[in-house]
């Protein structure tokens, strides 16, 4: 697969005349086609909602976009809670799905009426106690254990995971919350991440919806919605081919009417909690090249860092670069990307076979609409960059501003060196 910037050479030129590099810069029609696309797969099922994962791309403009199209917020902070309010999500358009709780988040959750996922069988008293009770629709979330497969190759191992209830804990959790109050029941998994095959989801929904018809039948609960969570992946190099959500809805859909109408469950809505999927293919990090080093490798420096994408530093995962406005040139030179903190682990690329660059050109990192900006970080008093929306009109709005040293300077207030400063 060809992967293309959504954003030309020509029209970065004029965004840096107004706002300088790095920034984060996000597709608002890929956005919206993209919704549309998920709306689309599912439509045949009529209580389909995705409910967007706020972690993955924090922001109101990008939440209200998701609005506009009927998605609500997967929220796993407080904070996150209060920008979803912020933003007019309400009541049952938020699912509150954290683990590791605090007592006043689950309190907050509870007075936006949100849907509140509990994690562990032991949050059950521990929710009652925090809120004095238990809401009438509540969620858990289940993990299978053991290792999840597709074919005979391992998707994850959700035994190593820190989320979930087990089997036996979910059918008593059913059973106590039930006897305690609560009328209108959910499931929620997540099994494996970032997913570049069109069977994840299939395969999962049958895992749920199996435990579903088991529920129902042992504990008499009211199962109103299933959430099949995240885990739809984005290809991040150019030889992996991206997942087809029509093809991955209908898949969904057969699994459906194989397992859950002829239970008699043909009316359990699906919910989506999607975050990379929704927005990773349409944000890119702007850099540009400012420094290159020629020792035991060819470097090029560029004025983003890890904290602006620490995917690549942490994790080791690949993102494509393109220099802009040499896409038709031959890739014949070998670099290590790299920024500025004094890590060595900050490359965006290693010996990465890209056109010459020169001092001045502008480097495009694919793929950072989710879990790019997010994931930033202060080390080496380095400060966040950007976020700036293309607009469908071609026109560019800045959705967050940079951080200055004022910002970082700002918790000790209470400081007197530093008064000159915060």
């Amino acid at each position: 697969m060809e992967k293309k910037p959504f954003v030309t050479l020509e029209q970065l030129k004029e965004i840096t005349k107004e706002y300088p590099t790095p920034f984060h810069l996000y597709d608002e029609k890929g956005i919206r086609e993209n919704a549309e696309r998920l709306k689309e797969a599912f439509a045949w099922n009529k209580g389909f909602k995705e409910y967007f994962a706020v972690k993955a791309t924090p922001n109101p403009f990008i939440l209200k976009i998701l609005k506009e199209h009927g998605c609500g917020t997967d929220c796993s902070s407080m904070t996150e809670l209060m920008m979803s309010h912020a933003c007019g999500f309400k009541e049952h358009e938020i699912m509150f799905s954290s683990n590791d709780t605090p007592a006043e988040e689950f309190r907050f959750a509870n007075d936006l009426g949100a849907v509140i996922n509990l994690d562990d069988f032991t949050h059950i008293q521990y929710l009652e106690d925090a809120i004095g009770g238990i809401p009438e629709t509540i969620s858990c979330r289940y993990n299978p254990g053991g290792l999840f497969k597709i074919s005979n190759d391992i998707m994850d191992n959700p035994g190593d995971a820190k989320y979930g209830m087990t089997t036996e804990q979910i059918f008593d959790a059913f059973k106590i919350l039930k006897e305690k109050g609560a009328k209108y029941f959910g499931i929620h998994a997540f099994l494996a991440s970032n997913t570049v095959t069109n069977e994840y989801y299939p395969m999962l929904a049958k895992v749920l919806f199996e435990v579903a018809v088991r529920l129902h039948k042992e504990t008499g609960a009211n199962i109103r919605f299933i959430n099949l969570s995240g885990g739809i992946g984005i290809p991040y190099s150019p030889d992996q081919e991206p997942n087809d959500i029509k093809v991955i809805g209908e898949g969904v859909r057969k699994v459906y009417e194989e397992v859950l109408v002829p239970a008699g469950m043909g009316d359990v809505a699906l919910y989506t909690e999607l975050g990379r999927f929704m927005l990773g293919p349409y944000g890119c990090l702007v850099t540009k090249a400012i420094h290159e080093k020629h020792t035991y490798k060819e470097y090029v420096g560029v004025d983003a860092c890890a904290v602006n994408l620490m995917r690549p530093a942490v994790y080791g995962a690949y993102h494509h670069i393109t220099v802009a406005g040499k896409e038709g040139m031959a890739c014949d030179h070998t670099y290590d990307v790299v920024g500025s903190l004094c890590e060595n682990c900050d490359k965006f690329a290693i010996d990465r076979s890209l056109p010459e660059i020169e001092k001045g050109d502008l480097l495009v990192i694919h793929d950072t609409g989710a879990h790019g900006f997010s994931m930033g970080y202060n080390y080496n008093g380095k400060l966040k960059s950007a976020e700036l929306l293309l607009k469908e009109d071609g026109s560019v709005e800045m959705i967050r501003r940079a951080e200055t040293a004022k910002d970082y300077f700002a918790t000790f207030d209470f400081c007197e060196v530093m008064k000159d400063y915060s």
